[in-house]
């Protein structure tokens, strides 16, 4: 992977962006993080995510999902779906509820994430596994029903800067004196989010954005006639992203369950990931034709879903305390509950989403 991004520095002059070096060492094929075979969920991996933490995370989701199917049939489109936890979770419950999509289809840029999730989802009874379809592209035709996109946006390369006297300076990537990876600054002026004045910035503040967000949030709208655009991630509104008191930004590598902040250190073998701007979500969905219909934390999508409910229900003390130990970690303040928020966008959807009903935070947008 190092041989790789040295040589695509040497052949750029020198340095390339960052959101190129990103997107090297997270999906170059068969080199990056997302396409080799390194583990990389759950104890043995480098981050555990909310499907493997508890299954009641889900069964929630399958019950917002159930309410869109109910009003638009159709199918489930699940973006990078890891290693199949959630699939098997949602097509489980949706089963026991009635309400099976036409097909769930996976869109997984990672072979051997891919192999995993075929394992997993072969377990499934038989009606059920044979509706699961993976796919290598966006469907050309737009379907009806739910795109589902749990931890993904965090993942889409991203861009860094740092402002200096007033202006913010783009940073790429490029080889120090002993030819290892090094930040160097780029040339020519960037451009802030809108709404983003660079005297509101200390000196030395750094920060990301994400500049393919807007493409992808237009190619999904793209592909949805009518329905949901489901999305749970960490991140924050603009206003709040950006803050003086953000000043080191957001980026953030997982190795071996260690977030740090050491983006040229284990290159194809780490997670790079940075906070969503919900902002530039909301933004690009309304330029695509789609519409906000929902923002909340993840504790109140949790809460307003049933988890406590499913907690409760839990047939023994030693289940329910089993329970119960997951859902904290997912509803905590201090854990992901208030850190992850979940946004829905709709087209051709006049329907109230249960999910979004304890909370809005639409205002903050």
């Amino acid at each position: 992977m190092l041989e790789a991004i040295h040589a695509r520095i040497r052949e750029a002059g020198g340095a390339i962006s960052f959101a190129e070096f990103m997107a090297l060492a997270l999906y170059a094929p068969g080199l990056g993080y997302y396409s080799a075979g390194a583990r990389k969920f759950g104890a043995g991996g480098d981050f555990t995510t909310a499907p493997e933490i508890s299954p009641l995370f889900g069964r929630c989701l399958a019950r917002q999902c159930r309410e869109v199917l109910v009003e638009t049939g159709g199918s489930i489109l699940e973006f990078g779906a890891g290693t199949g936890a959630l699939a098997a979770t949602v097509m489980e419950t949706l089963a026991s509820l009635g309400t099976l999509p036409e097909r769930y289809f996976i869109l997984e840029v990672s072979a051997d994430l891919r192999a995993r999730q075929q394992e997993r989802l072969a377990l499934l009874a038989p009606p059920l596994a044979a509706r699961v379809v993976w796919l290598d592209r966006l469907p050309e035709a737009p379907l009806a029903g739910v795109l589902l996109a749990n931890e993904v946006l965090d993942a889409l390369p991203c861009e860094r800067f740092v402002m200096r006297e007033g202006r913010a300076q783009r940073l790429g990537v490029g080889l120090d004196a002993d030819g290892a990876l090094c930040e160097v600054g780029l040339a020519g002026d960037f451009a802030l989010p809108d709404g983003l004045v660079a005297d509101a910035l200390p000196e030395g503040y750094r920060g990301e954005l994400c500049p393919s967000l807007a493409a992808w949030i237009a190619s999904l709208a793209a592909c949805l006639d009518r329905g949901l655009v489901f999305a749970i991630d960490y991140g924050l509104p603009r206003a709040a992203l950006y803050h003086p008191d953000r000043a080191s930004g957001t980026l953030r590598c997982h190795f071996r369950h260690r977030a740090h902040g050491e983006p040229f250190v284990n290159v194809g073998l780490q997670d790079i990931t940075a906070w969503v701007d919900f902002t530039a979500v909301a933004e690009a969905a309304a330029d695509a034709g789609l519409a906000v219909a929902g923002f909340v934390t993840q504790a109140a999508l949790l809460l307003a879903l049933g988890i406590e409910r499913d907690v409760a229900a839990a047939g023994d003390s030693a289940t329910r305390h089993a329970r119960a130990s997951g859902v904290r970690r997912l509803l905590l303040p201090t854990e992901m509950g208030e850190t992850f928020k979940a946004i829905a966008l709709t087209r051709a959807l006049d329907l109230p989403l249960s999910g979004f009903a304890l909370q809005d935070l639409r205002r903050q947008l």
